[in-house]
């Protein structure tokens, strides 16, 4: 009996793939691109590229669907990929943040990665629709050469196509590159293209079949600091006393070409802009407002090298490392700063509390290869759960702290590749009732009426053995 059940379950799965299979290629067969413009930003360790695309149906029925395409060799290090739409005419215009999800298509050529943006309202037969894409890229600039001196610039390569990877027929595109200066050694040409300054231009091409694809490899000066955040642990405590705890431990490394020779400080501190030009000299982190008691240390101790400026909107932290990070260099260091618990606790109509604090590293400029974030809750809380705007890692751990009994909750959420966008808020709920917080200073007060009863005790007991 259960063998024909199974069978039928196959039968209708496989049914479903197909059909699946024939919808996609058919929205893939009626959609093209009438107008592309790209262009890319390599001014900083973070590529950003921004895409506009005029999208238009030319099928018969209406689609709600429009792929991205990757090379496998950009997906890798995609951090984050946004898009929006326009809405109304002329001066009343609006922008509509629509959802975007990976996507994976059987026959995908040369291992193609997909993305899906799902319009607001479904594209009908005829009409056009322009969409504005954002995606970062993180480690897509490599140093060449691979070492410099201190006294040396820093030259990257960066790799990409001349014409936009498509699943769509494009009519017309073009794209511009925006380097960090005027110095580029070489670029690749791909007729008709020019530079002027520090932009390079590739087209207007006409008429590509899709997947289309044209490397191209520039070779540029970029003398921005390749800060990179290996391993970020920020641990978030509430105490329901008033207080939001934070404690951020950092593994810092400078990714950028290596440092070969020896370091002159004399040297470096008499021609700044001369010796180290793409050292990482000091670090700024954007802090929450109200911030208190802030410490900035490492294994050796305080480091007093920081200037924090606070006003009723943010708060800025500037440190400095106790030496400039070259390239290959590494530090590892702590920053701990109080919060007051009434910004960032709030209660829900159904007496359930949530934390409302932002996910993300508060350092400008960082990629972040590897972060976990950790929620303390107070002992006594139950039903954690987290909110969180983008796919993430969650699980749930017991820490002990001072006169705890059962332990309490930690939720930990972990993400990897981040960059600055994803400084953005999430939730952690959960409930707890207010007898829980009479809990602790019942335990000192009962340990010291138990030790003073200890002590009127001893003090009137006779122990000797004479009468």
């Amino acid at each position: 009996m259960e063998a024909p059940i199974r069978a039928r379950e196959a039968l209708g799965f496989i049914l479903f793939s197909l059909l699946f299979s024939i919808c996609r290629s058919s929205s893939l067969n009626h959609l093209l691109i009438s107008n592309a413009e790209r262009r890319i930003d390599l001014s900083s360790q973070i590529v950003k590229v921004y895409l506009t695309l005029k999208v238009e149906n030319a099928g018969s029925t209406p689609t709600s669907e429009v792929l991205l395409s990757f090379p496998p060799t950009q997906a890798d290090h995609l951090a984050t990929v946004e898009a929006l739409v326009t809405k109304g005419k002329r001066k009343k215009t609006t922008l509509v943040r629509l959802d975007v999800k990976p996507t994976e298509l059987p026959d995908a050529p040369n291992d193609a990665k997909y993305f899906t943006i799902y319009l607001a309202n479904p594209l009908k037969s005829g009409e056009s629709t322009t969409i504005e894409v954002l995606y970062l890229l993180t480690h897509s600039q490599e140093p060449f050469p691979a070492e410099i001196a201190q006294s040396e610039s820093q030259l990257v390569y960066y790799r990409d196509s001349a014409l936009i990877l498509s699943p769509y027929h494009i009519k017309q595109q073009t794209t511009f590159i925006k380097t960090p200066s005027t110095k580029v050694e070489s670029f690749t040409r791909v007729e008709p293209s020019n530079r002027a300054g520090t932009e390079i231009k590739y087209g207007p091409y006409e008429d590509h079949p899709p997947y289309s694809f044209s490397p191209i490899l520039i070779h540029f000066e970029n003398n921005s600091p390749f800060a990179v955040v290996e391993e970020l642990v920020r641990e978030v405590e509430i105490s329901h006393w008033g207080n939001l705890q934070v404690t951020e431990q950092y593994t810092l490394v400078h990714a950028g070409a290596r440092h070969k020779g020896v370091f002159s400080r004399v040297d470096y501190q008499s021609r700044p802009t001369l010796n180290g030009a793409s050292s990482l000299r000091y670090l700024l982190a954007r802090l929450p407002p109200r911030v208190h008691s802030v410490y900035y240390r490492d294994e050796i101790g305080n480091i007093s090298s920081s200037h924090l400026r606070t006003d009723s909107r943010k708060s800025e932290l500037e440190i400095e490392p106790r030496y400039p990070l070259f390239g290959g260099w590494k530090a590892t260091f702590v920053i701990g700063y109080g919060l007051p618990l009434q910004d960032f606790l709030f209660e829900t109509s159904d007496d359930r509390r949530y934390l409302n604090f932002t996910f993300g590293c508060p350092l400008l400029e960082t990629v972040v290869d590897k972060l976990t974030v950790k929620v303390v809750l107070p002992e006594g809380s139950k039903d954690p759960s987290a909110v969180v705007p983008f796919p993430v890692e969650q699980h749930l751990e017991t820490k002990y702290s001072y006169l705890d009994v059962v332990g309490r909750t930690v939720v930990v959420m972990e993400k990897k590749n981040l960059v600055p966008t994803h400084n953005s808020h999430f939730q952690v709920y959960y409930t707890f009732k207010p007898i829980f917080m009479l809990a602790e200073p019942l335990m000192l007060a009962s340990a010291f009426f138990l030790f003073f009863v200890a002590c009127v005790a001893y003090l009137h007991i006779d122990l000797s053995i004479r009468k």
